[in-house]
């Protein structure tokens, strides 16, 4: 997957998101997000959700919203990679349209992801269908798109267990909210790819070296 070039930077790419073709786009997505962090079976776990603006309120329960800021997030915390979250501290985590998409950084977070998930634990990954025909909505330094194919092989690389397919979300052209979900992306401007956290992985991950975070609470790379 290509890198940023000058013209799609983070910050332009997220601007788009207040627009109303990508304010349609989150609306769309609000029901199917604030399920997603309530999906973990074991009441009370804390989620994580990385948004691309600061469009509504967190559904209720103890998690952590953060929002894209260049190539991090800012909220109760400001941050970028590795987050400073304890091993195996939550129970769901949603990322939704992320202000980068580098495939370096995407791997990156996804290894993240594995360390900060109980087994159990749930991901949902909200993406651009670059198969829809609102891609035409999106403008100069838009938001990159990806087949969710890349993200079921990201999710595998690091030992989480994704859906075999991804559920379209979203308007197909007008910028008009379309909550329902439908089996796989089809035309629609967005579609979420889930996955699971196992307790044994189904394929081999390399072993993640210990990291001590500052309040002596240990986490993983």
């Amino acid at each position: 997957m290509p890198a940023l070039s000058h013209s799609q930077t983070p910050e332009v790419a997220t601007q788009w998101y207040l627009l109303p073709p990508g304010l349609a786009v989150l609306e769309s997505e609000r029901t199917a997000v604030a399920d997603a962090l309530a999906a973990h079976p074991v009441v009370g776990l804390p989620w994580l959700w990385l948004s691309p603006v600061a469009d509504g309120e967190a559904p209720a329960g103890r998690g952590l919203r953060l929002n894209g800021e260049g190539c991090g997030w800012r909220g109760a915390i400001i941050c970028a990679l590795p987050l400073p979250l304890a091993s195996e501290s939550l129970g769901a985590i949603v990322l939704q349209h992320l202000p980068f998409v580098t495939q370096d950084q995407r791997a990156r977070l996804l290894e993240e992801c594995a360390r900060l998930l109980v087994p159990g634990g749930r991901l949902a990954v909200f993406a651009l269908n670059p198969l829809s025909p609102y891609r035409l909505r999106l403008r100069r330094g838009r938001p990159l798109a990806e087949e969710p194919s890349g993200w079921r092989r990201g999710m595998a690389d690091v030992g989480l267990s994704p859906e075999a397919s991804a559920h379209g979300i979203g308007p197909q052209w007008s910028p008009m909210a379309s909550p329902s979900l439908q089996s796989g992306p089809g035309l629609r401007a967005a579609y979420l790819q889930r996955a699971e956290k196992r307790a044994i992985p189904l394929t081999p991950v390399r072993p993640r070296k210990t990291l001590g975070l500052a309040d002596g609470v240990p986490a993983t790379s």
